[in-house]
């Protein structure tokens, strides 16, 4: 009667530790799955990294030539969350589902070339994300005037809608008018200023809009290494197309070209105003080198 007890209880210490060995394997396989399922799981994330500007620099193309590598997820369309009151009023959770899906580890990009001439964008971005990394891709101020007048005319002209001669807007008594929204965006060490007052000069990583033309892969080599992204993106991935009369992407067997609006003819201006611009942005131009420690060939 003893043994029989005995044996019975044996019995049942023996199967309790099977029971728990049972439990714990279930256990483990469950978090290793779960685990492994976060890591596959797509989520809106807010942006690492910001195109800030400039307005007519070649911002477009920028965003298109980093969706080319693997590890960034772009926002097709500009968000304008910092600079217009409305959107940043909806709070960062509006904010965040403006962005694609992206996975962990991934970076998320957006690009607003409005945030840079604006004067709430700088401490708005800087008080949700410290850290973030900016891009500021910036040409020839004065070609980027034009550029931006010949986008504005083009606007008005598919609306029916009259607007004046570039140099009825840029001159006034022969000298450049400063009031002109086009000049005031192509100062560019004005712009900068408010944003160096928040973040540090290491976290702007500038991208010369003109070299971006020329030879695409060297830009976004530099660009890669200042967002920490491991070398994806190759030469390989660019050929000029003589039609446009600029390059071109591809990637897995297909081509991407930017819109008919890139590339597209400026106003006239006359050689005689065109010299007197240059003038005008010579000093801006010299101050914008010294704080970004680098000098470009512009007029």
């Amino acid at each position: 009667m003893v043994w029989s007890l005995l044996i019975a209880l044996l019995l049942l210490l023996l199967l309790q530790s099977q029971l728990c060995v049972c439990l714990r394997g279930s256990s483990s396989s469950s978090s290793s799955s779960s685990s492994s399922s976060s890591q596959n799981t797509t989520l809106q994330r807010l942006p690492g990294a910001i195109i800030i500007g400039v307005r007519k620099g070649g911002t477009r193309a920028l965003l298109e030539m980093l969706n080319l590598h693997p590890d960034v997820e772009v926002a097709k369309a500009e968000v304008h969350y910092f600079n217009v009151e409305d959107h940043y009023q909806r709070g960062l959770s509006w904010y965040r589902s403006q962005m694609p899906l992206s996975f962990p580890g991934q970076l998320t990009v957006e690009k607003t070339p409005g945030y840079f001439s604006s004067l709430q964008a700088p401490p708005r971005v800087w008080a949700m994300d410290p850290a973030m990394r900016l891009l500021l891709i910036v040409r020839d101020p004065a070609q980027r005037l034009v550029s931006d007048y010949t986008q504005v005319l083009h606007n008005r002209v598919t609306r029916n809608k009259p607007y004046q001669p570039l140099e009825e807007l840029l001159l006034r008594d022969g000298h450049i008018e400063p009031s002109y929204k086009a000049v005031q965006r192509s100062l560019y060490h004005q712009h900068l200023a408010r944003w160096l007052e928040v973040f540090p000069l290491d976290q702007v990583h500038v991208v010369d809009g003109d070299a971006l033309i020329r030879d695409p892969f060297l830009e976004l080599r530099r660009a890669e290494r200042f967002l920490h992204l491991p070398p994806r993106i190759s030469p390989n991935n660019f050929y000029f197309n003589s039609t446009k009369g600029f390059y071109c992407l591809q990637a897995a067997g297909q081509d991407k070209c930017l819109d008919e609006s890139k590339g597209r003819p400026h106003a006239p201006l006359s050689p005689q105003a065109l010299r007197k611009l240059c003038r005008y942005f010579r000093t801006p131009n010299k101050l914008f080198f010294e704080m970004v420690g680098r000098a470009f060939s512009w007029c």
